[in-house]
């Protein structure tokens, strides 16, 4: 068997770039490896009422990366997309808030203003006191203590279902520090201040829903992909040549592996140590259900969080918003607190999102040391274990390609 220069585990948004990225350079020996019968990873959508329903969630592309969405574009025309100001909202006791809360609280009544005001005030990111290295006080450090009580821990709480100070604070950097100048210039000024979050402003296809893209960027490698075909173990020769072993019993062999797949989801590693192999087992995810309701809401925001623990799920997307042609909602449920019910669509992702525990900085490191040395590439957002949106992984499959063939 001559091994191919390049197998690629998951036809999802990473491993399609990558695979792309070969096939513009002209580089034909590779393959990709895909458990599902179509590619997408949790990008894919299908129709549900006659319109598209992403099955991993809520899914869109931000404008924010020029040189990946020129990428993506030339797979997807831009004029196949329709692009949106980012309208979400925080339903909060019995009110509808735009969100980020820090910056909306000015669409209360004048009362809670006040309080949350005093409770900005008095956050430990304001007052100077020393960053806590727990979870639960790393968020009423950042945020105050209403910001904190009333939503983003609760929130969390539903989102992740789990422990929440087994969860670190080192992927929390990229949440500012709430401002008491900008949360008071918003409520006296009626106007939201401070840094505008993710997905400002995004694109959405106009005819389809979000999984369009990657079939079609599946298409322009179709003769590489092989589908329905889960990969169940790694091994590394002493000449180096890495296998994979398939459940269906194939065996293949590469010079590099790309891997975009879950470590969580491979029996046996052949060549990691014992010690890194029982590590690997301490990553931890969560399942989340996606399922379709199709009454019409009278709003006009795209998607709206619930920190209320009496509903079960924590987001709702508000298909008719974003997706022309569409109506009633989706929404999105960790598996621990989904509630089943007759009739109607849902879809579970047992692998939805990487969750940042508090040993997974460490893990990683030592993980991926190990493997980059043998030519394994960890990539995207189970690869790395890191929740990236779909645009950053695309960016960082470009940036691997490019490094790999400079190499």
């Amino acid at each position: 068997m001559q091994p191919y220069r390049y197998i690629i585990l998951g036809a999802g948004p990473a491993g399609l770039t990558f695979a792309n990225m070969l096939e513009k350079k002209g580089i034909q020996d590779f393959l990709v490896l895909e458990a599902e019968r179509e590619a997408g990873g949790l990008c894919r959508s299908t129709e549900v009422d006659g319109a598209p329903l992403d099955i991993g969630g809520g899914h869109f592309l931000d404008v924010r990366r020029p040189k990946v969405n020129g990428f993506l574009f030339s797979f997807m025309p831009e004029n196949e997309w329709n692009m949106f100001t980012r309208n979400t909202k925080i339903s909060l006791e019995g009110e509808m808030i735009d969100h980020p809360i820090e910056a909306n609280i000015w669409q209360m009544d004048i009362d809670k203003q006040v309080d949350y005001l005093l409770s900005i005030a008095e956050a430990g990111c304001v007052t100077g006191t020393p960053m806590p290295e727990k979870f639960v006080d790393w968020i009423y450090w950042k945020l105050g203590k209403r910001v904190a009580d009333d939503y983003m821990i609760p929130y969390n709480s539903k989102m992740f279902a789990s422990d929440l100070d087994a969860l670190g604070t080192y992927w929390l950097d990229k949440l500012p520090n709430v401002s008491f100048e900008n949360t008071l210039r918003s409520c006296l000024l009626h106007h939201a201040y401070g840094e505008q979050p993710g997905h400002a402003r995004f694109y959405y296809p106009i005819k389809y829903g979000y999984g369009e893209l990657w079939l079609r960027m599946a298409d322009a490698v179709s003769r590489h992909i092989v589908y329905e075909c889960t990969v169940t173990g790694l091994s590394v020769r002493t000449d180096g040549v890495k296998e994979i072993f398939c459940a269906d019993g194939t065996l293949y062999q590469a010079q590099r592996v790309i891997t975009t797949i879950p470590w969580a989801s491979l029996e046996t590693c052949g060549g990691m140590p014992k010690e890194l192999w029982e590590e690997r087992a301490k990553l931890r995810h969560s399942s989340v259900w996606v399922s379709y309701e199709p009454k019409q809401l009278d709003t006009a925001a795209q998607w709206i969080y619930y920190p209320q623990d009496e509903l079960p799920y924590h987001r709702i997307l508000v298909r008719h918003n974003f997706c022309p042609h569409g109506r009633g909602y989706w929404t999105e449920t960790n598996s621990v607190r989904y509630q089943e019910k007759d009739g109607g669509f849902a879809y579970f992702n047992r692998y939805a999102y990487p969750l940042n525990t508090v040993d997974k900085p460490k893990i990683m490191d030592k993980l991926t040391d190990w493997a980059v040395q043998r030519e394994i590439y960890p990539l995207g957002r189970w690869g790395e274990h890191m929740h990236y949106n779909s645009d950053a992984t695309v960016e960082k499959a470009m940036e691997l390609a490019s490094q790999l063939e400079r190499d």
